[in-house]
């Protein structure tokens, strides 16, 4: 066959279709894919996804959860001390709300510049700086933390430690190819442990060893970590960077201009909100609804946090096996119908007891809520680009942080007002499923290009 006969059989034959993960690929690219924003760099220098060593994104994994419980440990410091604080020093239920709401509320929203600067300078420098910048704060009230004044200062820049949750996503984010980013993002989640840590741990070593011993403790593993963070993370093959001339302000205001991450920033107030606001108050909740004993509703309290903690790297396994916006929205209505539950077993207007209808509703609460804040970021991963993902991270976090003031306060206003924590669950109930029934129309315009209900 002649040159010219080749040539016309190749335009004769129909061109191939393209399968449906090169489609997936071309809405959401991969990492090593994205040039624009990769400066000089050729899409051929760029190794692709699949090079990624599994054993070192292993260890990348667990050295960055690792430093994300540490950091929320040191963040999570001052509320166990709260009441103590509150008797030594004469505080008002205000200051004392004040002290223990300064660092949370520092924290969610430095988490808007940190996912921005993470974007630019990579884990790799901003893991040792949060842990770095952390320890003034720590050593700080652990030694002079004996005022309203010097609790408020130090609380505000132990917020810093708060951040570094939207250090890790993009960082794990990176290191994982797209069908095992939800599992991944999950597993680092689970360094949230870190706040019932500090839950159990805080009281202990103050009574036993004097109050700056947990501060001091805690100051010593932010050090160690830094320099184990320095040594050993790497820069993720082919990471997508920041354009060279952007800012975290610029890059920040230009993130909460857009609709999806203030969708993604709804639902995971919803869940995580929800989950940090039950843990800050189920034994309030239990203490006064059923005449538990502090110590036991400090337990089950404990118990939710675990649950929740534990539901979360499941969350997001299940988004990279099944279609993501359904198993969030999935989630977040069994969130709601556990809620429901609960607040038929605290009316007490049908035969429900708090043993064992009670412990199952809110155990599934914690399970639903964890996982759900699983599930958020892996949609995060889906319909976000890699350049981006910190600054997303950034936003969707605060949110998740900030969500969980209002229900408490809420949860209070009402038994203030009604003597009864009914209609607070009805509320979380309502509000709940009210994000899982938009969770499956909210997301069509982004989602629509693909052809993968497995993926989306």
């Amino acid at each position: 066959m002649s040159d010219q006969q080749h040539v016309r059989s190749a335009r004769s034959t129909p061109a191939r279709r393209p399968s449906e993960t090169e489609s997936h690929e071309r809405i959401f690219p991969p990492p090593q894919r994205v040039i624009a924003v990769t400066g000089a760099r050729s899409a051929e220098a760029i190794p692709p996804t699949g090079e990624l060593d599994p054993g070192t994104a292993r260890t990348m994994l667990l050295v960055a959860t690792l430093g994300f419980a540490i950091c929320f440990w040191a963040w999570a410091l001052l509320s166990p001390l709260a009441v103590t604080l509150r008797e030594e020093l004469g505080l008002t239920s205000l200051q004392q709300s004040l002290i223990v709401a300064t660092p949370v509320i520092v924290g969610s929203l430095g988490r808007i510049p940190a996912g921005a600067l993470t974007d630019r300078l990579g884990a790799q420098v901003m893991f040792p700086a949060v842990a770095l910048l952390t320890i003034p704060a720590v050593l700080f009230l652990g030694f002079f933390g004996d005022t309203l004044t010097a609790l408020l200062i130090g609380g505000f820049f132990l917020g810093i430690g708060g951040t570094s949750f939207a250090v890790g996503v993009p960082f794990v984010n990176a290191w994982h190819p797209p069908v095992k980013r939800g599992a991944a993002l999950g597993i680092f989640g689970m360094g949230t442990i870190g706040t019932a840590v500090a839950a159990f741990t805080t009281l202990q070593l103050s009574s036993a060893f004097g109050r700056s011993a947990p501060f001091i403790l805690v100051a010593v593993l932010l050090a160690a970590y830094a320099a184990l963070a320095w040594s050993v993370l790497r820069v993720p093959p082919g990471r997508p960077t920041a354009p060279a001339g952007s800012n975290w302000l610029t890059t920040a205001l230009r993130t909460l201009a857009q609709p999806v991450p203030l969708k993604l920033a709804m639902l995971y107030a919803i869940a995580f909100g929800g989950f940090v606001a039950f843990s800050v108050y189920l034994p309030t909740y239990l203490v006064n609804n059923f005449g538990m004993a502090k110590g036991q509703g400090a337990l089950r309290m404990a118990g939710f946090v675990v649950v929740a903690v534990l539901a979360r790297p499941v969350g997001g396994w299940m988004c990279d096996r099944f279609s993501r916006t359904r198993v969030l929205s999935a989630l977040l209505v069994g969130a709601g119908l556990f809620a429901l539950l609960g607040a038929l077993v605290g009316a007490g207007t049908v035969a429900l007891a708090l043993e064992p209808v009670g412990t199952l509703a809110f155990l599934g609460l914690a399970a639903c809520l964890g996982a759900a804040a699983g599930a958020v970021f892996a949609l995060v991963s889906a319909l976000v680009e890699p350049t981006r993902v910190g600054a997303v991270t950034g936003v969707v976090g605060a949110a998740g942080g900030l969500g969980g003031f209002v229900p408490p306060l809420l949860m209070g206003a009402i038994y203030d007002a009604y003597g009864s924590y009914t209609i607070g669950l009805l509320l979380l109930a309502m509000v709940a499923i009210a994000g899982g029934l938009y969770t499956l129309v909210g997301f069509r315009k982004e989602l629509a290009p693909s052809l993968t209900d497995r993926m989306v």
